[in-house]
């Protein structure tokens, strides 16, 4: 009688215990219950659901691939009306072996959530009936097939709210949900052997101590066969085995489980294609890693990021004009070290990102919108120097003498703001200089930094060793304050570059923000001119107010977050692996194109080379696909993909064959001939 009362009680007290879960459907083999994150709902919204299986010892369930036996559960939604149930979303599985064979699924307890949409009509204050089926498989020494039926009551409230007892649940079945790989994958597959390769950061034998490879389609691989385990620093290979006569995909679709030295499981969502694995660029030599890099930041001197700073080098010369041998050397020796300290604290700063696990190359900085926007003011504010709104260590006079006091700081500066500037863009040996800087000990990533400043520098630098060259220069007179008002206007267009690149990244609403922070530090600027030939309290009342409007304009840089990316240009679509895969698999070749808004080398070779007649007309006569990846705002699978090329930053250009195979790399800097000759040879 006491036990009958006891199970009388808990039935009473079931429902108040659990509101968002139904009454449960048991068997000696399982439990089994309709669960809802929500302790209620609101017309018109997504509500989160969930078949909850507990199992008892010795007993599993399956995953969407239930392996070499078994079948994945199905659940359907019956009520209410009109609602739409999404897909089941699957924690990542486990492997159980049953003698010769592997099954691939769940012990003791899951959670199989799925999301659905409530009805629009419903009016807050009532109760929403949601009512489901599903059938389910469990296993042991023998299989029990199962079903249920259940039934919730939910309040229909006009705001949602969680179920505290619930959501847990559902936070920890998130946890264990495959997430998007940052790495780019390749596999090899050939009779009954293969191979799964990833390549990235984070991957070697200090981060990962066991993997396992769980195929998404049945019949593709034995899941018996172990799965040789192979690391390197940034490659990881699975070795992989597959049954006599298993079809050939276009792409080895599944969810990898990473375990880590502290016995952590990460499982992330693979697509990679089929054909040859990727492999990384090799690194070059040091002595060639530094030739290169030193080559390259001669010629980021051409590039035109930095043509706004020329303005400011030339007016620098102009003013060196005359002035005494030393007096040279020290201006080059302070523009030069204000080169090389930037490009050192860049490299400082991504070898410490990448220790902390976050991957991050060159120009990454302009992926932030804040980053941006504080640099396009920066310029601005220049600008307005120039044209002479305000000074900085003094106007520069007619026939005036170089500026003794702040002048070094000035020439420092000016290199600091080359180095910002100058990042959008790779010029030709940069690519391969700074994928092998950021694959060696720091020491020397931080001499091919090094070596990649004293490039840049090197034209100005040369006056220091050279300083009889600054007497080949016009001498000072009234030309200098004209020229030096002439070069604001560059200055001006890489301010209205740089908005446009923010309207790219954040959208009509940031570019909203940019443009009220450049009225406040046009204000700054001309209260501070104000107050440099004011006096008294006029003069701090002008600072004053210019320092409340540049950290008025500072304060808006919170607000600055990235919009939705655009629509897919007409003629191109959104770059994936699985997308190359599948054109190549349908004979047609593919060009890459990995690009940035911000990357004023990418759209000159996009207007020049890539849209124009020759080259479009060649696209078309081959069928050939044009695939764009977008690293305007950072982009983990696109930054993986760059990396096992060797590069750093875009543009990276990758023509694949049609039918398959690994892709040519195109260089930096395109032409048409250059272009057309690798599509002679892609079929």
């Amino acid at each position: 009688m006491s036990r009958l009362l006891l199970a009388l009680l808990l039935v009473l007290l079931a429902p108040l215990a659990r509101a968002g879960e139904s009454a449960p459907v048991r068997s000696p083999q399982a439990t089994a219950s309709l669960v809802a994150a929500a302790a209620a709902v609101a017309p018109g919204k997504a509500v989160e659901l969930g078949l909850r299986l507990r199992l008892a010892p010795g007993w599993h369930g399956y995953w969407r691939n239930p392996g070499d036996a078994g079948a994945p559960p199905e659940i359907r939604l019956l009520a209410p009306e009109g609602a739409e149930a999404g897909p089941i979303r699957w924690p990542a599985p486990e492997r159980i072996p049953t003698g010769p064979l592997v099954s691939f699924g769940y012990e003791g307890e899951v959670l199989l959530p799925f999301r659905a949409t409530v009805p629009a009509g419903l009016a807050p204050g009532g109760r929403l009936a949601v009512e489901a089926e599903a059938s389910w498989l469990v296993c042991a020494e023998l299989c029990i097939p199962e079903e249920g039926r259940f039934r919730l009551e939910l309040p229909i409230e006009a705001s949602p709210r969680a179920d505290a007892h619930l959501a847990p649940l559902f936070a920890a079945a998130e946890a264990a949900m495959p997430r998007a790989s940052p790495w780019a994958a390749g596999a090899a597959l050939q009779g009954r052997g293969g191979s799964l390769t990833l390549t990235g950061e984070a991957l070697g034998p200090d981060s990962v101590k066991a993997a396992t490879f769980f195929p998404a389609e049945g019949g593709l691989l034995d899941n018996a066969a172990p799965q040789p385990l192979t690391l390197k620093p940034g490659r990881l290979t699975l070795g992989l085995t597959r049954p006599e006569g298993a079809p050939m995909p276009a792409s080895l679709e599944g969810v990898l489980v990473l375990t880590d030295a502290g016995g952590q499981r990460s499982a992330y969502a693979v697509s990679a294609p089929v054909g040859a694995a990727p492999v990384a660029a090799a690194a070059l030599p040091l002595g060639r890693a530094l030739l290169s890099a030193f080559l390259g930041g001669l010629i980021l001197n051409l590039m035109p990021c930095v043509f706004p700073i020329l303005a400011m080098k030339a007016m620098a010369l102009a003013r060196l004009s005359g002035a005494a041998r030393a007096e040279v050397r020290a201006h080059a020796a302070s523009y030069t070290l204000g080169v090389l300290a930037s490009f050192l604290a860049l490299a400082g700063l991504l070898i410490g990102l990448r220790a902390a696990g976050i991957a991050a190359g060159w120009g990454f900085q302009f992926t932030a919108p804040a980053f941006v926007a504080a640099l396009a003011w920066l310029i601005f504010a220049v600008g307005l120097n120039l044209s002479g709104v305000y000074a900085i260590a003094g106007p520069v006079g007619a026939g005036g003498a170089l500026a003794r006091q702040g002048g070094h700081a000035g020439s420092f500066m000016t290199g600091v703001l080359a180095v910002l500037v100058a990042t959008p863009c790779t010029a030709p040996f940069m690519a391969a200089a700074i994928g092998t800087a950021l694959a060696l000990p720091a020491p020397q990533t931080l001499a091919v930094f090094a070596a990649l400043g004293l490039g840049l520098a090197a034209p100005y630098a040369l006056l220091g060793l050279v300083p009889g060259l600054a007497a080949l220069l016009p001498r000072p007179g009234a030309w200098m304050e004209r020229l030096r008002q002439g070069l604001a206007f560059p200055m001006y267009g890489a301010a209205a570059w740089l908005a446009w690149v923010l309207a790219q990244q954040a959208g009509p609403d940031g570019l909203a923000l940019l443009l009220a922070g450049a009225v406040l530090i046009g204000f700054a600027a001309w209260a501070l001119g104000a107050a440099q030939r004011g006096a008294g309290r006029g003069r701090w009342a002008g600072r004053a107010l210019a320092g409340l409007a540049a950290l008025g304009a500072l304060a808006l840089l919170p607000g600055l977050t990235t919009a939705p990316p655009p629509a897919a240009e007409a003629g191109s679509e959104p770059w994936s692996a699985a997308r190359v895969a599948a054109l190549q698999a349908e004979g047609r070749p593919v060009f890459v194109d990995l690009t940035a808004a911000w990357c004023i080398t990418c759209k000159v070779n996009e207007q020049l080379v890539l849209r124009s007649g020759p080259v479009q007309e060649a696209f078309a006569a081959r069928r050939l696909a044009y695939l764009k990846g977008d690293w305007t705002n950072g982009d983990a699978a696109i930054g993986a993909l760059l990396r096992a090329h060797g590069r750093e930053g875009v543009p990276l250009y990758l023509l694949y064959p049609a039918g398959g195979g690994a892709p040519a790399v195109l260089p930096q800097l395109l032409t048409e001939g250059l272009v057309l000759q690798a599509l002679r040879g892609a079929g």
